[in-house]
């Protein structure tokens, strides 16, 4: 099972660069994200509705293959508590020279909170981070 955070699973729902890759990738791996996906995800979208790179229509549309993709158990979703934002406090000191963003560690807590071995992601950063906690990385960039 992998781990997909925001940034690789939007290109489930967005036509993007490495789409197709992503695709593939869903096609062979069960794929764990968290609630904190749930939300960046719904941000995303609002923040491209807004920006005027997809319209209302589409964000309602996502928003509800979304819904779809969890009920169904194509994504297993994972909760956020208390115990992952104490890892994700920790990770950002034992991670002390990558530049790690709050919700960068948060995804990186669940994904070992959920004992993935895969990591997926579009983040540069993420990539690193993930890679040095000895996750299998997926890069979609």
């Amino acid at each position: 099972m992998i781990y997909a955070d925001t940034s690789a699973l939007v290109k489930r729902y967005v036509e993007e660069p490495f789409s197709a890759e992503f695709e593939a990738l869903l096609r062979q791996e069960s794929v764990a994200i968290s609630r904190l996906t749930v939300v960046e995800l719904r941000g995303a979208l609002a923040r491209r509705r807004r920006n005027r790179e997809i319209d209302a229509v589409h964000e309602s549309r996502v928003n509800a293959e979304l819904a779809a993709d969890i009920q169904d158990g194509a994504l297993r979703v994972g909760g956020i508590g208390d115990e992952h934002f104490a890892t994700a406090y920790n990770l950002i000191g034992r991670l002390a020279d990558i530049p790690l963003r709050t919700l960068d560690a948060l995804h990186l807590a669940a994904a070992g909170q959920l004992a993935v071995a895969g990591f997926a992601t579009a983040d540069k950063t993420q990539a690193e981070a993930a890679a040095a906690l000895g996750f299998t990385v997926h890069r979609f960039y």
